[in-house]
């Protein structure tokens, strides 16, 4: 029994000793994957690429910014920062400077957002975000604000972004509750609102059978009288809010 117990402290030993080398090599592999991302600030996108090459890292340019302290077409900033660990093949992003702002930002207040846009382009400028509102007395597609604003100086970023009035949404309304009412005061109705029925169609109500053979005595003849249309279904259904242009079809049974 010793010997059983001893051999198996042995082999729980070699366990713990294999697993404490497994993990060693396994970090060491690990780190000796990464590599520390060098400064970049200040190289131009040839330099930085070079660098970031030398270290199995890729450039990535992603946005530009005006600034009065880093030359243009040199690097402003990066992202990791330098002497971050990363694995080979990570994306270094970057941005570049364009140098001292020298567009005067233009004023395009009052331009369609068509004619605003290639203001912007051809002063060198990017179209930044374009927001719509809607405003009952503005004309519609027309610039009604900006930032930065016309003649700002000191701004980092060479987006102009733009509030456009929408177009004007037509009106709507709520469809009313037609069904089980004649046909002739609803047509009546829904003209006098303005709308137009497209389609009323006809249709027969389904009979219920009475349960087993009963003998139904003949019933006397009838003065043949002009039967009611009732509204059974209509479309748009009730409550759905609809403008002028709907289509509002009927089914009707007599």
């Amino acid at each position: 029994m010793r010997k059983f117990f001893r051999l198996l402290l042995r082999l729980l030993v070699l366990v713990v000793v294999f697993l404490i080398a497994l993990l060693t090599s396994m970090r060491f592999a690990i780190h000796g994957r990464e590599v520390g991302v060098p400064k970049l600030v200040g190289m131009t996108p040839q330099q930085a690429q070079q660098a970031l090459a030398s270290q199995g890292l890729t450039l990535v340019r992603e946005n530009r910014y005006f600034s009065s302290e880093v030359p243009e077409g040199r690097i402003l900033s990066q992202l990791p920062a330098p002497g971050e660990k990363v694995r080979r093949g990570w994306r270094v992003r970057v941005a570049e400077s364009m140098g001292a702002q020298r567009e005067i930002i233009p004023s395009v207040i009052g331009d369609s957002e068509r004619a605003a846009e290639l203001n912007i382009r051809r002063r060198g400028l990017d179209l930044g975000t374009v927001a719509t509102i809607h405003i009952p007395d503005a004309d519609p597609d027309t610039v009604l604000a900006q930032n930065p604003p016309p003649n700002a100086t000191g701004v980092t970023s060479p987006k102009i972004s733009l509030l456009v009035a929408a177009s004007a949404e037509p009106p709507t309304f709520v469809m009313p509750d037609f069904l089980n009412q004649p046909l002739d005061n609803v047509v009546k109705t829904i003209a006098d609102a303005g709308f137009k029925v497209a389609n009323i169609h006809t249709v027969t109500p389904v009979a219920q059978a009475a349960p087993g053979p009963i003998a139904v005595p003949a019933p006397a003849p009838l003065p043949v009288t002009k039967s009611v249309a009732t509204v059974v279904h209509q479309t748009p259904a009730p409550g759905q809010r609809v403008t002028p242009e709907a289509i509002i079809n009927l089914e009707v049974t007599r």
